[in-house]
């Protein structure tokens, strides 16, 4: 992987409140966290750039309202320093500077983490790609809930994560992973 000097570590809704899984339902890879904080070191030991994305949900019950304790970044992915873009809809790019922050600095790459896979990662990344940024989505750095058909059925966490990646790559996004990353940071 080549990735730019300039590629920004975007960083998407990774907050407490989805540990709730009472709220959300049983989630898939559980070292999403850890593998977001070895990009985030390695992004920083770099000197590259990084932005955080956090969802100020307005739904009375969401763990991630901003009254509520689950709204906070999760503390092993704490920003130091960085900026922190809030949003209230699913895309990182509406009712935010992102966009502009980005064209200003030149930077058109991205390496995409986070919280949830199939909603606001995967939102991100597709109105990201459609304007023109080139979108690196990496797999291990992303996790997802159970999903329950119209029916009732339950699809697990796994299979929602992994559908969801099969359409974004090579369409949206480079699907890859946190050590492909490492190697292109360092």
């Amino acid at each position: 992987m080549n990735l730019p000097r300039h590629a920004v570590l975007l960083i998407v809704d990774v907050q407490s409140g989805f540990e709730d899984e009472a709220h959300w339902g049983p989630r898939n890879n559980p070292d999403a966290e850890k593998n977001i904080a070895r990009m985030l070191e390695a992004f920083r030991e770099a000197g590259r750039p990084v932005i955080f994305i956090q969802h100020m949900s307005q739904e009375p019950n969401s763990p991630l309202r901003s009254s509520e304790p689950g709204n906070a970044i999760h503390p092993l992915v704490a920003p130091k320093g960085e900026r922190v873009f809030q949003k209230t809809v699913h895309s990182a790019w509406i009712n935010t500077p992102l966009e502009r922050t980005l064209r200003a600095a030149a930077q058109d790459t991205l390496v995409v983490c986070g919280l949830t896979t199939d909603h606001c990662v995967s939102t991100t990344t597709r109105m990201g790609a459609d304007m023109g940024f080139t979108i690196y989505l990496v797999d291990d750095a992303c996790a997802c809930h159970d999903r329950k058909t119209r029916d009732g059925r339950t699809i697990p966490a796994a299979q929602v994560h992994e559908s969801e990646l099969a359409a974004l790559h090579n369409e949206f996004a480079t699907v890859t992973t946190t050590d492909e990353v490492l190697q292109a940071v360092t």
